[in-house]
């Protein structure tokens, strides 16, 4: 049976979104001030949107009469195709910052190239999207370089985190065969084509930050492919526990 690769695409945008969405959550209640509380809880909204309008169509492409719910809710945990990035736990409030801005300045770059798509739906989708993740990525930038450049406590932690979370950044440019099938379509974002500017983008915010990139490329991989790390089980515990309680459940 061959695959279905722009279904398979449209699950890697989708659970993205979700699954970061997910860990962003997790602080609803535990921000480190109010502000800085609402802020992050209203980015996971905006996440959890993002995931509602990529696996709705996900749900359309594949024809099974499922909803973006059923695909969000009631997958086993290999049948996702999020990158492990967004799956590593919130640990501290730089942790949470560096991953965001590792991903965010990708997701930025990718929903650029997606409203170029010849996929007219995809096209919309991101440009829809494009404007939370810009500010996505103004705050996270922002809090890099708060933090970063900030006591010798805050610097300590924001370098331990980037060294931490390093080695999964270079997954977001590993393409998948979802990803070289809906380039070669014109369909999916040219991964190559985006990521000096993502390099650049990195370069410029951790310069100001006084952060030291880490030296080496080698990288983990494996989630878009549905290889996960051991944090993605406790994730979808949480994430999927009233579907699978109380099946069909309607508010």
């Amino acid at each position: 049976m061959q695959p279905n690769h722009k279904l398979n695409y449209l699950l890697q945008l989708g659970d993205n979104a979700l699954i970061l969405g997910q860990r962003l959550s997790e602080w609803c209640g535990h921000g480190p001030v109010l502000e800085q509380d609402i802020a992050i809880t209203n980015m996971a909204l905006d996440l959890l949107g993002q995931a509602r309008n990529w696996l709705d169509f996900a749900a359309q492409t594949e024809g099974k009469n499922r909803t973006e719910d059923d695909i969000a809710f009631l997958r086993n945990e290999w049948e996702y195709r999020n990158v492990l990035l967004v799956e590593y736990p919130n640990k501290d409030w730089a942790f949470t910052i560096v991953r965001q801005f590792l991903f965010d300045a990708f997701n930025y770059y990718l929903h650029k190239e997606l409203t170029e798509s010849k996929d007219e739906q995809i096209a919309a989708i991101a440009a829809k999207s494009l404007k939370e993740i810009t500010y996505h990525l103004r705050f996270s930038s922002e809090w890099v370089i708060r933090l970063g450049d900030g006591t010798d406590i805050s610097h300590e932690k924001m370098q331990t985190a980037l060294n931490e979370l390093w080695r999964y950044k270079g997954e977001l440019f590993k393409l998948s065969p979802s990803d070289k099938a809906m380039i070669s379509e014109e369909i999916g974002a040219d991964l190559n084509k985006i990521k000096s500017l993502y390099d650049q983008k990195l370069k410029v915010i951790f310069e100001e930050a006084t952060l030291t990139i880490p030296d080496g490329n080698w990288s983990q991989s494996g989630g878009k492919i549905g290889k996960h790390s051991e944090h993605m089980g406790h994730i979808l515990s949480e994430l999927q526990f009233m579907q699978r309680a109380f099946p069909a459940m309607e508010w």
